[in-house]
């Protein structure tokens, strides 16, 4: 049997016995909704590169050190899935549901997440890096130590997160939301952010170095040692000289009028990280699950 034809098959048997609930015997009741729930889950491992999961009900599936390269997973029920140190680099997630799912430690580099609803997820060290998330949803979620670098996050909603030690350097963000995010120790240098978002957000030890800032609303954000170093400023809003005196800029720093920079030397700064998330325990099963070993 030929490769391809192989993983289309395995990815037909993990959806097939995803969707079994335990069957009734004439003397027994029908199973409740739960209990349906519960055999739909199910564990993928090992290698499917370039699977066809589109639209599939993969809700509560959990993918363990599995390798689904350039899989497509468009419009997909991830909701509360596990992602756990998975490769699922230029795979294509658009539009999927991914509410709640746990991506720690997970390579997501080159993927596609346009318009998909991300939010709640946990992706402590994911790595993002050139990923095309415009239009995500990626609000209320864990994303501390997570790699954007050069990720498209045009018009994304990353409020109320934690994005701690974060890097978001080179990406373009252009009307992207990251009010009430926690953003300190970030790196967000030499990226585009016209018209975002950092209302009431926390930028303490941040790097905005180098980025382009027109219409963005810095109105409350808290900017404790925030490097503005290189960073156009000019057109922002909200912006106080009680911020920007906190923050550490130079003589290459534009500012609005009548603002003045501080320069600071060293700029080694001292934010303490939020309960340090831990390196996750290998994922446990649930007492009911299909097994499949794809590749094999």
């Amino acid at each position: 049997m030929n490769r391809r034809l192989s993983h289309s098959l395995l990815a037909v048997t993990a959806i097939a016995a995803a969707a079994i609930a335990v069957p009734a015997t004439a003397a027994e009741p029908m199973s409740p909704p739960q209990d349906r729930d519960v055999a739909r889950m199910v564990s993928l491992g090992g290698s499917c590169n370039r699977c066809e999961l589109s639209g599939r009900d993969l809700s509560g599936a959990t993918f363990a050190g599995a390798t689904f390269m350039s899989a497509t997973l468009v419009g997909s029920n991830l909701r509360g899935a596990e992602l756990v140190g998975s490769n699922f680099s230029n795979s294509d997630f658009t539009r999927a549901g991914l509410q709640g799912a746990e991506m720690v430690g997970a390579n997501f580099s080159g993927s596609v997440f346009a318009n998909a609803n991300m939010s709640g997820v946990e992706a402590t060290g994911a790595v993002f890096v050139r990923a095309n998330m415009s239009g995500v949803d990626l609000s209320a979620s864990e994303l501390s130590g997570a790699n954007m670098n050069g990720a498209s996050l045009v018009r994304s909603n990353l409020s109320d997160s934690e994005m701690f030690g974060m890097t978001l350097a080179n990406v373009s963000a252009r009307s992207a939301n990251f009010a009430r995010s926690e953003i300190n120790a970030s790196n967000l240098s030499n990226g585009d952010f016209r018209s975002a978002s950092f209302h009431e957000s926390s930028l303490d030890g941040a790097r905005l170095s180098g980025g382009r800032f027109a219409g963005a609303d810095f109105g409350g954000a808290s900017m404790n040692r925030t490097d503005v170093r290189g960073a156009d400023l000019t057109e922002v809003r909200g912006l106080t000289q009680e911020q920007i005196g906190r923050a550490c800029g130079d003589s290459t720093t534009r500012l609005p009028r009548g603002l003045t920079a501080r320069n600071c030397r060293g700029l080694s700064t001292r934010v303490s990280p939020p309960a340090a998330p831990q390196a996750p325990a290998p994922p446990v099963p649930p007492r009911v699950r299909h097994f499949v070993i794809a590749g094999q």
